[in-house]
Protein backbone atom coordinates (compact mmCIF):
# COMPACT_ATOMS: atom_id res chain seq x y z
CA UNK A 1 0.00 0.00 0.00
CA UNK A 2 0.83 3.57 0.00
CA UNK A 3 1.97 6.04 2.04
CA UNK A 4 3.04 6.03 5.64
CA UNK A 5 0.37 5.38 8.80
CA UNK A 6 0.97 6.57 12.36
CA UNK A 7 -0.94 4.83 15.52
CA UNK A 8 -0.65 6.96 18.51
CA UNK A 9 -0.35 5.28 22.15
CA UNK A 10 -2.44 5.72 25.61
CA UNK A 11 -0.12 9.18 25.71
CA UNK A 12 -0.02 10.22 22.15
CA UNK A 13 3.32 9.02 21.81
CA UNK A 14 3.34 8.06 18.14
CA UNK A 15 4.16 4.87 16.59
CA UNK A 16 3.99 3.22 13.34
CA UNK A 17 2.05 0.56 11.54
CA UNK A 18 1.94 -0.20 7.73
CA UNK A 19 4.45 -0.50 5.40
CA UNK A 20 6.13 3.08 5.02
CA UNK A 21 6.19 4.90 1.95
CA UNK A 22 6.44 8.94 0.52
CA UNK A 23 3.72 10.95 2.10
CA UNK A 24 3.14 13.10 -1.04
CA UNK A 25 1.11 10.14 -1.46
CA UNK A 26 -1.20 11.47 1.21
CA UNK A 27 -4.80 11.89 0.39
CA UNK A 28 -5.54 13.55 4.14
CA UNK A 29 -2.91 15.39 6.23
CA UNK A 30 -3.90 17.11 9.70
CA UNK A 31 -0.91 18.86 11.72
CA UNK A 32 -2.68 20.32 15.23
CA UNK A 33 -5.98 20.67 13.56
CA UNK A 34 -8.92 22.08 15.63
CA UNK A 35 -12.11 23.44 15.15
CA UNK A 36 -13.53 25.61 17.89
CA UNK A 37 -17.26 26.92 17.93
CA UNK A 38 -17.65 29.82 20.58
CA UNK A 39 -15.15 28.24 24.10
CA UNK A 40 -16.34 24.84 22.75
CA UNK A 41 -13.77 23.13 20.96
CA UNK A 42 -15.46 20.10 18.54
CA UNK A 43 -11.67 19.26 17.89
CA UNK A 44 -8.39 19.82 18.70
CA UNK A 45 -4.69 19.26 18.49
CA UNK A 46 -5.64 16.41 15.64
CA UNK A 47 -2.73 15.19 13.66
CA UNK A 48 -3.11 12.30 11.13
CA UNK A 49 -1.43 10.90 7.69
CA UNK A 50 -3.99 9.03 5.72
CA UNK A 51 -2.24 7.27 2.53
CA UNK A 52 -4.29 7.57 -0.62
CA UNK A 53 -5.50 3.99 -2.38
CA UNK A 54 -7.73 2.90 0.70
CA UNK A 55 -11.05 2.44 2.30
CA UNK A 56 -10.80 3.89 5.52
CA UNK A 57 -12.66 3.49 8.16
CA UNK A 58 -13.02 6.03 10.95
CA UNK A 59 -14.27 4.99 14.29
CA UNK A 60 -14.49 6.71 17.66
CA UNK A 61 -17.63 7.73 20.13
CA UNK A 62 -19.85 10.30 19.91
CA UNK A 63 -18.08 13.60 20.50
CA UNK A 64 -14.86 12.21 19.06
CA UNK A 65 -14.47 14.72 16.26
CA UNK A 66 -15.33 12.64 13.31
CA UNK A 67 -17.63 14.61 11.62
CA UNK A 68 -15.60 18.04 12.65
CA UNK A 69 -12.48 16.24 10.83
CA UNK A 70 -14.65 15.16 7.69
CA UNK A 71 -16.29 18.62 7.09
CA UNK A 72 -12.84 20.03 7.55
CA UNK A 73 -11.61 17.52 4.77
CA UNK A 74 -14.18 18.30 2.48
CA UNK A 75 -13.75 22.38 2.93
CA UNK A 76 -17.09 22.72 4.51
CA UNK A 77 -15.78 23.91 7.82
CA UNK A 78 -12.76 26.19 8.14
CA UNK A 79 -10.04 25.18 10.50
CA UNK A 80 -9.71 27.58 13.86
CA UNK A 81 -6.35 25.86 14.73
CA UNK A 82 -3.58 23.67 13.42
CA UNK A 83 -3.69 22.64 9.30
CA UNK A 84 -5.35 20.60 6.92
CA UNK A 85 -4.53 19.43 3.23
CA UNK A 86 -6.42 16.77 1.13
CA UNK A 87 -5.17 15.58 -2.02
CA UNK A 88 -1.95 18.41 -1.56
CA UNK A 89 -4.43 21.69 -1.37
CA UNK A 90 -6.27 23.30 0.84
CA UNK A 91 -9.68 21.55 1.30
CA UNK A 92 -12.58 23.82 -0.38
CA UNK A 93 -10.11 26.54 -1.89
CA UNK A 94 -10.04 25.99 -5.36
CA UNK A 95 -13.26 25.10 -7.73
CA UNK A 96 -10.71 22.46 -9.01
CA UNK A 97 -10.02 21.38 -5.53
CA UNK A 98 -13.65 21.43 -4.92
CA UNK A 99 -14.01 18.75 -8.25
CA UNK A 100 -11.41 16.59 -6.93
CA UNK A 101 -13.34 15.62 -3.64
CA UNK A 102 -17.24 13.76 -3.09
CA UNK A 103 -18.90 13.84 0.69
CA UNK A 104 -22.13 12.72 1.29
CA UNK A 105 -23.18 13.92 4.53
CA UNK A 106 -24.84 12.25 7.31
CA UNK A 107 -28.50 11.24 6.76
CA UNK A 108 -27.78 11.04 2.46
CA UNK A 109 -29.27 14.97 2.11
CA UNK A 110 -31.20 15.08 -1.19
CA UNK A 111 -33.74 17.57 -1.82
CA UNK A 112 -37.26 15.86 -1.22
CA UNK A 113 -38.87 18.47 -3.99
CA UNK A 114 -36.59 17.42 -6.83
CA UNK A 115 -36.99 14.44 -8.91
CA UNK A 116 -34.04 11.62 -9.67
CA UNK A 117 -33.53 13.33 -12.92
CA UNK A 118 -33.26 16.57 -11.09
CA UNK A 119 -30.91 15.85 -9.04
CA UNK A 120 -28.80 14.62 -11.80
CA UNK A 121 -29.16 17.44 -14.51
CA UNK A 122 -28.23 19.78 -11.04
CA UNK A 123 -24.93 17.50 -10.12
CA UNK A 124 -23.93 17.98 -13.83
CA UNK A 125 -24.29 21.56 -13.67
CA UNK A 126 -21.84 21.86 -10.74
CA UNK A 127 -19.41 19.74 -11.37
CA UNK A 128 -17.05 20.09 -14.47
CA UNK A 129 -16.02 16.26 -14.03
CA UNK A 130 -19.81 14.81 -13.99
CA UNK A 131 -19.76 11.56 -15.38
CA UNK A 132 -23.44 11.23 -16.82
CA UNK A 133 -23.48 7.37 -18.52
CA UNK A 134 -22.30 6.30 -14.46
CA UNK A 135 -25.01 8.20 -13.15
CA UNK A 136 -27.70 7.27 -15.75
CA UNK A 137 -26.48 3.37 -15.70
CA UNK A 138 -26.56 3.70 -12.32
CA UNK A 139 -30.10 4.89 -11.52
CA UNK A 140 -31.03 2.31 -14.00
CA UNK A 141 -29.11 -0.51 -12.19
CA UNK A 142 -30.58 0.07 -8.44
CA UNK A 143 -34.32 0.49 -10.80
CA UNK A 144 -35.20 4.09 -9.47
CA UNK A 145 -37.57 6.35 -11.78
CA UNK A 146 -36.14 8.97 -12.80
CA UNK A 147 -39.16 11.19 -12.69
CA UNK A 148 -39.93 10.13 -8.99
CA UNK A 149 -39.32 12.75 -6.45
CA UNK A 150 -36.62 12.01 -3.81
CA UNK A 151 -39.23 12.88 -0.83
CA UNK A 152 -41.28 9.53 -2.20
CA UNK A 153 -38.02 6.76 -1.99
CA UNK A 154 -37.24 5.21 0.67
CA UNK A 155 -34.21 5.34 2.84
CA UNK A 156 -32.14 2.84 1.28
CA UNK A 157 -32.84 4.41 -2.06
CA UNK A 158 -32.32 8.32 -1.16
CA UNK A 159 -28.51 6.98 -0.04
CA UNK A 160 -28.37 4.94 -3.03
CA UNK A 161 -29.36 8.10 -5.14
CA UNK A 162 -26.50 10.49 -2.67
CA UNK A 163 -23.91 7.57 -3.13
CA UNK A 164 -24.57 7.68 -7.42
CA UNK A 165 -24.31 11.70 -6.86
CA UNK A 166 -20.92 11.34 -5.36
CA UNK A 167 -19.74 8.91 -7.39
CA UNK A 168 -20.85 10.56 -10.66
CA UNK A 169 -18.58 13.19 -9.63
CA UNK A 170 -15.86 11.08 -10.51
CA UNK A 171 -13.26 12.18 -7.29
CA UNK A 172 -10.37 11.43 -6.47
CA UNK A 173 -11.58 11.48 -2.53
CA UNK A 174 -15.07 10.39 -1.17
CA UNK A 175 -16.24 11.26 1.88
CA UNK A 176 -18.95 9.00 3.52
CA UNK A 177 -19.98 10.43 7.05
CA UNK A 178 -22.49 8.17 8.85
CA UNK A 179 -24.22 7.11 5.21
CA UNK A 180 -26.03 3.81 6.59
CA UNK A 181 -26.71 4.88 9.98
CA UNK A 182 -30.50 4.83 9.55
CA UNK A 183 -30.80 2.19 7.05
CA UNK A 184 -32.22 -1.23 7.93
CA UNK A 185 -29.31 -3.89 7.21
CA UNK A 186 -30.46 -4.96 3.57
CA UNK A 187 -30.78 -0.96 2.70
CA UNK A 188 -26.66 -1.09 4.23
CA UNK A 189 -25.46 -4.24 2.73
CA UNK A 190 -26.71 -3.22 -1.11
CA UNK A 191 -25.28 0.41 -0.41
CA UNK A 192 -21.87 -1.08 0.76
CA UNK A 193 -21.94 -3.24 -2.35
CA UNK A 194 -22.66 -0.69 -4.76
CA UNK A 195 -19.79 1.27 -3.17
CA UNK A 196 -17.20 -1.45 -3.08
CA UNK A 197 -18.31 -1.94 -6.82
CA UNK A 198 -17.33 1.74 -7.66
CA UNK A 199 -14.07 1.23 -5.59
CA UNK A 200 -12.82 -1.74 -7.48
CA UNK A 201 -13.71 -0.38 -10.87
CA UNK A 202 -12.60 3.20 -10.64
CA UNK A 203 -9.50 3.00 -8.04
CA UNK A 204 -10.71 6.37 -6.03
CA UNK A 205 -9.37 6.50 -2.24
CA UNK A 206 -12.74 6.91 0.28
CA UNK A 207 -13.15 7.70 3.78
CA UNK A 208 -15.87 6.20 5.50
CA UNK A 209 -17.24 7.26 9.15
CA UNK A 210 -19.64 5.02 10.66
CA UNK A 211 -20.24 3.45 14.31
CA UNK A 212 -21.29 0.48 13.03
CA UNK A 213 -18.05 -1.83 12.68
CA UNK A 214 -19.04 -5.28 11.32
CA UNK A 215 -20.22 -2.85 7.88
CA UNK A 216 -16.38 -1.44 8.37
CA UNK A 217 -15.18 -5.17 8.64
CA UNK A 218 -16.22 -6.22 5.15
CA UNK A 219 -15.08 -2.92 3.44
CA UNK A 220 -12.60 -0.97 4.56
CA UNK A 221 -8.68 -2.36 4.56
CA UNK A 222 -7.55 0.95 6.31
CA UNK A 223 -9.07 1.80 10.20
CA UNK A 224 -8.40 5.28 12.18
CA UNK A 225 -9.85 5.23 15.79
CA UNK A 226 -10.17 9.04 16.76
CA UNK A 227 -11.19 9.46 20.59
CA UNK A 228 -11.22 12.82 22.23
CA UNK A 229 -10.09 14.29 19.16
CA UNK A 230 -6.96 12.07 19.42
CA UNK A 231 -5.51 9.29 17.04
CA UNK A 232 -5.24 6.42 19.28
CA UNK A 233 -4.79 3.79 16.04
CA UNK A 234 -4.17 4.39 12.80
CA UNK A 235 -2.90 1.48 9.83
CA UNK A 236 -4.12 -1.24 7.17
CA UNK A 237 -6.69 -3.07 9.16
CA UNK A 238 -4.40 -6.80 8.46
CA UNK A 239 -1.38 -5.48 9.99
CA UNK A 240 -3.17 -4.05 12.90
CA UNK A 241 -5.46 -7.55 13.45
CA UNK A 242 -2.05 -9.30 12.96
CA UNK A 243 -0.02 -7.18 15.99
CA UNK A 244 -2.72 -7.10 18.62
CA UNK A 245 -3.45 -10.21 21.09
CA UNK A 246 -6.28 -10.90 23.53
CA UNK A 247 -3.77 -12.74 26.83
CA UNK A 248 -6.20 -14.34 29.62
CA UNK A 249 -4.35 -16.06 32.15
CA UNK A 250 -3.69 -15.71 36.11
CA UNK A 251 -3.92 -12.33 37.61
CA UNK A 252 -0.96 -10.18 37.12
CA UNK A 253 0.52 -6.82 36.87
CA UNK A 254 1.16 -5.13 33.65
CA UNK A 255 4.58 -3.97 34.85
CA UNK A 256 5.56 -7.52 34.53
CA UNK A 257 4.90 -7.91 30.81
CA UNK A 258 7.64 -7.76 28.55
CA UNK A 259 8.78 -4.13 27.38
CA UNK A 260 7.61 -5.08 23.63
CA UNK A 261 4.22 -5.97 24.98
CA UNK A 262 2.22 -2.58 24.77
CA UNK A 263 -0.97 -3.03 27.47
CA UNK A 264 -4.31 -1.48 25.22
CA UNK A 265 -6.73 -1.97 27.89
CA UNK A 266 -6.75 -4.69 30.92
CA UNK A 267 -9.65 -6.35 32.91
CA UNK A 268 -8.69 -8.42 35.98
CA UNK A 269 -10.86 -10.43 38.13
CA UNK A 270 -9.99 -11.77 41.61
CA UNK A 271 -7.45 -14.62 39.73
CA UNK A 272 -7.39 -13.53 36.36
CA UNK A 273 -6.31 -10.70 34.26
CA UNK A 274 -6.72 -10.30 30.72
CA UNK A 275 -5.29 -7.60 28.54
CA UNK A 276 -5.01 -6.55 25.02
CA UNK A 277 -1.75 -6.09 24.35
CA UNK A 278 -0.01 -5.23 20.77
CA UNK A 279 3.38 -6.41 19.72
CA UNK A 280 5.10 -7.26 16.97
CA UNK A 281 7.07 -10.31 18.50
CA UNK A 282 5.70 -13.99 19.31
CA UNK A 283 4.26 -14.22 22.66
CA UNK A 284 5.60 -17.98 24.16
CA UNK A 285 4.39 -17.44 28.48
CA UNK A 286 3.08 -20.88 28.78
CA UNK A 287 0.64 -18.73 31.53
CA UNK A 288 -1.42 -17.06 28.80
CA UNK A 289 -4.02 -18.03 26.29
CA UNK A 290 -3.26 -16.24 23.13
CA UNK A 291 -6.50 -15.24 21.16
CA UNK A 292 -6.61 -12.66 18.21
CA UNK A 293 -9.13 -10.39 17.71
CA UNK A 294 -12.11 -9.02 15.65
CA UNK A 295 -12.06 -5.36 14.07
CA UNK A 296 -14.87 -4.95 16.52
CA UNK A 297 -12.84 -5.91 19.73
CA UNK A 298 -9.87 -3.83 18.55
CA UNK A 299 -11.69 -0.78 18.33
CA UNK A 300 -13.35 -1.18 21.47
CA UNK A 301 -10.26 -1.89 23.09
CA UNK A 302 -8.58 2.06 21.70
CA UNK A 303 -12.43 3.56 22.80
CA UNK A 304 -11.92 2.55 26.65
CA UNK A 305 -11.00 5.99 27.69
CA UNK A 306 -9.17 5.14 30.89
CA UNK A 307 -5.81 5.85 30.64
CA UNK A 308 -2.82 3.27 31.40
CA UNK A 309 -2.26 4.82 34.83
CA UNK A 310 -6.16 4.37 36.08
CA UNK A 311 -5.92 1.39 34.98
CA UNK A 312 -2.85 0.70 37.09
CA UNK A 313 -4.20 2.09 40.11
CA UNK A 314 -6.90 0.13 39.68
CA UNK A 315 -5.22 -2.73 40.33
CA UNK A 316 -3.43 -1.59 42.82
CA UNK A 317 -6.84 -0.92 44.56
CA UNK A 318 -8.04 -4.42 43.69
CA UNK A 319 -4.46 -5.76 45.30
Amino acid sequence: MIGRSESTDEHGTPGHEGSGGDLATAVLEARGLGKRYGRRWALRECTLDIPAGHVVGLVGPNGAGKTTLLKLAGGHLEPTAGGITVLGGRPGSTPAQLARVGFVAQDTPVYAGLTVADHLRLGARLNPRWDAALAGERIARLGLDPAHRAGRLSGGQRAQLALTLGLAKRPELLILDEPVASLDPLARREFMQGLMEAVAEHEFSVVLSSHLVSDLERVCDYLIVLVDSRVRLAGETDRLLATHHRLTGPRRDPDRLPADQHVVSARHTDRQSTYVVRTDAPIHDPAWTVSRLDLEDLVLAYMDRRPAESRRATLEVQR
